[in-house]
């Protein structure tokens, strides 16, 4: 069995800090993770040009997180405490969502990936948490982000529940945003104490989950079960 070959979103810098000119990010561990059980790590930049053919090539896909915020008038809302905005870098993403979302490849949204799908959805987010008092989580976490800090709830019968096995595990949270309205063909598979969505699934896809924890550290063994059933289901596209 060929080994898959997963796109991952890249990130994008203006000049400055590692570069005089315009620069792509990547955090080392996204690829690793996704080589580690099996798959073959494919950088994707931020053109439609060749997106098509990009796709074909493709067996599954990582929306990653990064230093930004989608735009909000992107899912009717005015600015309000949303900080960088990519336009460019979020078009892409939700041309190339759509294309796995109309196949039967596997799409896993990671952190801002999974607020980038549920908007996609058309859903909407908060944007920022900290202004609601009754979330009580420091959801950007003062430990380091290879650690985790709070818990999340999986809800029953749902794959993320299937995948994991277990009812609660406990993550690692580095967010000011979250997903508010759920989309359409979304459900709600795991949530914190404060009431937080903390992943979601589409339910007509076959592999579509969101979550807004990174899993890439490999942290837990609930991690580990996420990205290996994610590479493992993609072998099979």
């Amino acid at each position: 069995m060929k080994k898959p070959i997963i796109g991952i979103t890249l990130d994008y810098e203006e000049k400055g800090g590692y570069s005089k000119f315009p620069w792509y990010a990547l955090r080392h561990n996204y690829l690793h993770s996704v080589e580690k059980f099996g798959g073959i790590p494919f950088p994707l930049f931020h053109t439609k040009k060749n997106i098509n053919q990009i796709f074909e090539v493709l067996d599954g896909l990582i929306i990653t997180g990064g230093n930004f915020d989608i735009d909000p008038k992107l899912y009717g809302k005015k600015l309000n405490n949303s900080r960088i905005i990519k336009n460019t870098r979020t078009q892409f993403e939700i041309s190339i969502c759509k294309k796995f979302l109309n196949s039967n490849k596997p799409i896993f949204g990671i952190c801002g990936g999974e607020q980038l799908l549920n908007v996609v959805c058309g859903g909407t987010l908060i944007q920022h948490i900290q202004d609601n008092k009754l979330y009580s989580i420091q959801h950007e976490q003062p430990n380091p982000r290879d650690e985790t800090s709070h818990q999340v709830k999986i809800v029953p019968n749902t794959k993320l529940r299937k995948i994991i096995k277990k009812s609660i595990i406990k993550v690692n949270s580095a967010h000011h945003q979250a997903v508010d309205k759920i989309g359409k063909k979304l459900s709600i598979s795991s949530y914190s104490s404060d009431g937080i969505v903390e992943a979601i699934e589409h339910t007509d896809h076959n592999w579509c989950i969101g979550v807004q924890w990174h899993p890439e550290f490999l942290i837990t063994l609930g991690d580990q079960l996420l990205m290996k059933n994610f590479i493992k289901y993609a072998k099979l596209v």
